[in-house]
């Protein structure tokens, strides 16, 4: 299954970005042992919109029009349920199990995700209550495919 992600805004250079390209890396190079291919990280720039509901509306406008047929959609959004490692890497083994070809993991703009995409979501999750810094947000999924990665392949890297 092809996991890629999409992120409003750019990440620049600098210590955020070089651990988060880390983990990316890691993933890539374990995920295909479980049946998990990194299709890279989408970036689409920031809305200029009048409004949060306008900005939040053409973000989602630009993620909607790379979403093809049959693409499992999980939104990152403080609203979100919050999942252990251990389900995070149970649901994402069962939609490879059950033959999914594509899943786009969608981390939103500073105004969130629209609406419309978060009723179309598979999976709204969160990782917590707290508002995170979009660069932390890369990291913490970096390594969080990178765990799930070892979970699902039985590495000791994640330990309960």
């Amino acid at each position: 299954m092809k996991i890629t992600v999409h992120a409003v805004g750019r990440m620049k250079s600098g210590p955020e970005r070089e651990l988060a390209d880390r983990y990316f890396e890691r993933f890539a190079k374990s995920g295909p042992a479980v049946g998990l291919e990194f299709a890279g990280i989408v970036e689409t720039p920031e809305s200029r919109g009048q409004s949060a509901d306008d900005r939040r509306r053409e973000e989602g406008q630009k993620l909607q029009g790379q979403l093809q047929q049959g693409t499992v959609l999980f939104l990152l959004d403080e609203r979100g349920k919050a999942l252990s490692s251990e389900d995070l890497a149970s649901r994402i083994g069962q939609l490879r199990d059950g033959g999914r070809k594509a899943l786009v993991i969608a981390i939103g703009g500073a105004d969130g995700h629209d609406k419309s995409l978060r009723e179309q979501a598979d999976i709204v999750l969160s990782f917590g209550a707290l508002t995170w810094p979009h660069q932390l947000v890369r990291v913490m999924l970096g390594e969080q495919l990178y765990r799930v990665a070892t979970i699902l392949s039985g590495h000791p890297y994640h330990r309960s």
